[in-house]
């Protein structure tokens, strides 16, 4: 229905991986991982959205997973929820680089991590089981999807 109304197909034609590393809290200790390039304890949350930022798949691994490794996962779930095959395109940072570069359409799941980070409780990860974890992002984008219909639903 929202993509719909913003003019869109019914289906995303583009889907958007990224991860982001949560630190860790005293219940998630145990399961938790270490992060190298973020320098940080805790549980890494690996999300798939649509092209407007709508969530379309997610799991939470240690920390130290590396996020090539999830990629696999990522594209079957999101064939399963979808219906349609994926074809992956790793987009690259130009070798030449000076300064900040834009990727295309990253700006799209970054969006997504900063609308779940409104929610005080996925901030951190405080939770004693991973799929607690998972669920609270899924409550979380249900919340989301929920307030744009209002808004949608209520007019200009």
């Amino acid at each position: 229905m929202l993509r719909l109304a913003a003019g869109r197909k019914a289906q995303a034609s583009a889907v958007i991986l990224d991860s982001r590393t949560l630190r860790s809290s005293p219940e998630s200790g145990e399961r938790a991982g270490y992060d190298g390039a973020k320098r940080k304890n805790g549980s890494k949350l690996h999300l798939a959205v649509g092209t407007l930022g709508h969530l379309l798949a997610l799991h939470v691994t240690p920390a130290s997973t590396d996020d090539r490794a999830e990629v696999g996962r990522l594209a079957r779930a999101v064939q399963a929820s979808t219906g349609q095959s994926v074809e992956l395109e790793v987009v690259k940072l130009p070798e030449a680089r000076r300064g900040f570069v834009l990727l295309p359409r990253r700006w799209v799941v970054e969006r997504s991590f900063a609308w779940a980070s409104r929610f005080r409780r996925l901030v951190k990860d405080y939770e004693r089981y991973a799929t607690t974890l998972a669920d609270l992002h899924l409550v979380a984008f249900a919340c989301i999807i929920l307030k744009q219909a209002a808004r949608l639903a209520a007019g200009p």
